[in-house]
């Protein structure tokens, strides 16, 4: 199978995930899901992803389109990656089974139509902060942290770059 053909396996539009969705859940597969702007990827982000994917059978990474992390405000500059390229750099990652783009501000209606067993984020969020705990928590999925690793973020390594 070629590169390109395992990558456009794991980019799916929300319809294409339906499909999937199902799949996994006649085979009883545990549904984790995260989300980010993965700008940069960096060490930081695939030891997140790895450690993420370590507590079910499936890991989902609901990225941020082009357009929602301008509206994050994160910098005038960012992205600096466009959605396509980091959307192909994730799918690129063996513990990354799906990758789907949301435009909203937040994953709310992604994490709603995907209904993970486990939801998870950066330890620098507590639990029932996490945008989608309420959805997760009424029907028994679990909401959890995963320690970062320190020193390693997307912003200081453009900090450094432009230095």
């Amino acid at each position: 199978m070629s590169f390109h053909k395992k990558l456009s396996e794991k980019l799916h539009p929300k319809d294409s995930l339906k499909t999937l969705l199902k799949s996994w859940q006649t085979q009883q597969q545990k549904i984790v899901f995260t989300n980010g702007c993965f700008d940069i990827l960096h060490r930081g982000h695939v030891e997140y992803l790895s450690q993420a994917r370590d507590l079910g059978d499936k890991l989902i990474i609901g990225l941020n389109t082009d357009e929602s992390v301008k509206r994050l405000g994160k910098s005038p500059e960012r992205p600096i990656n466009s959605e396509e390229t980091r959307a192909i750099i994730l799918s690129a990652l063996e513990c990354v089974d799906a990758v789907v783009l949301f435009n909203e501000d937040t994953p709310y209606e992604l994490i709603d139509f995907i209904k993970p067993s486990v939801l998870v984020k950066g330890s620098d969020y507590k639990a029932e902060d996490i945008v989608g705990y309420d959805i997760v928590s009424s029907y028994g999925g679990k909401v959890m942290t995963i320690q970062i690793v320190d020193g390693f973020s997307t912003t200081t390594l453009i900090e450094k770059m432009k230095k």
